[in-house]
């Protein structure tokens, strides 16, 4: 069965706007999805994959290089030969061991003919495509660190069994799980740029248009996706020009005063907050066709770029959205 339309997902406005930010600027570093069982987490960021344009590799590369940036590849890459392929959407299953996800020595090859050769792991399958992890909360941290590290660094470096391979490794990173399976710790929280909380719809119009549009689409995949082609390539084409505009969008100095008095006001840890403000703030400006970032951006942007980075405040049990929206009422009316 087909991937569902990303545009047919009913609701959930605020995971479609951040998985559309985090496309437009990887730098803002993936998203995080905490919520209900079966709200469309994972479903949203597949759809969202298969909405993208395919890409153009090198053929034979397993590193899913471009053309154009050949010598990048820790593989000779030698083919003048290019073909198209799927933007990689790569799912990392709990119980990934490190030499799974950051590749390792081919055993059969060395015991076959004596030669080492790396064996590309999970991050170089999602090099230029999306590394999407279920249940993020209940996998291992120290595989966490790594993947944050790598997702952060946009380059995977290797060092084992007498091999040493660094090769690209820049992907959306798309992580989900539910609060009542357990939390990730703070400092693995606060390396998501975007977190986002979904819930159950509320309404029964809305339970009632996604029965109607997931019976539609288990009974025709190919007849439901021909409905809602036309909008998806409506939100290929924002991206896509988001993506080339984003370096024009102007950020005025007076938004990033406001964004450090924001975050100054709800007291968030470090100044990684700041600056996906300042950066989601400037994508959701370009997937707007805007030149210039305003404090309408901010305002939208601040909450999935703080709530996840506000300091836990024994006199103040409220949520942390709430805090959120609270100072930003204060500081800004």
């Amino acid at each position: 069965m087909g991937n569902f339309p990303f545009s047919a997902i009913v609701g959930q406005d605020e995971m479609k706007r951040a998985l559309l930010i985090a496309a437009v600027d990887a730098r803002i570093g993936g998203v995080m999805i905490f919520g209900d069982r079966g709200t469309g987490k994972s479903t949203a960021a597949r759809a969202l994959a298969a909405t993208l344009p395919p890409i153009s590799v090198v053929e034979g590369c397993r590193f899913n290089c471009a053309p154009d940036a050949r010598d990048d590849c820790p593989d000779p890459c030698t083919s003048k030969k290019a073909h198209k392929m799927s933007v990689p959407f790569v799912d990392l299953p709990l119980g990934s061991t490190e030499d799974r996800v950051l590749g390792t020595l081919d055993l059969e090859r060395a015991l076959a003919h004596g030669e080492k050769q790396f064996e590309p792991g999970l991050l170089a399958k999602a090099h230029r495509g999306f590394l999407y992890i279920d249940e993020i909360n209940l996998l291992e941290d120290h595989v966490v660190d790594l993947l944050l590290d790598v997702a952060a660094s946009g380059q995977n470096l290797v060092e084992r069994d007498g091999l040493s391979i660094r090769h690209p490794a820049r992907f959306v990173l798309v992580g989900s799980g539910n609060p009542e399976e357990g939390e990730l710790r703070p400092q693995l929280l606060d390396r998501f740029g975007l977190s986002v909380e979904v819930k159950t719809p509320e309404t029964v119009e809305d339970r009632v248009e996604i029965m109607k549009r997931c019976d539609a689409h288990e009974q025709n995949p190919s007849v439901f996706a021909e409905i809602w082609k036309e909008e998806d390539a409506k939100v290929l084409r924002r991206i896509a020009k988001a993506k080339a505009g984003i370096t024009k969008v102007h950020t005025p100095d007076s938004i990033l005063t406001d964004t450090a008095t924001l975050c100054k006001a709800v007291g968030a840890d470090g100044l990684r907050g700041e600056l996906t403000v300042m950066r989601g703030a400037r994508a959701l400006a370009a997937l707007e066709g805007k030149k210039t970032v305003t404090r309408a951006h901010l305002k939208s942007i601040a909450p999935l770029a703080l709530r996840h980075r506000l300091r836990r405040n024994v006199l103040d049990e409220t949520g942390s959205t709430v805090r959120i929206e609270r100072a930003l009422e204060e500081c800004f009316g």
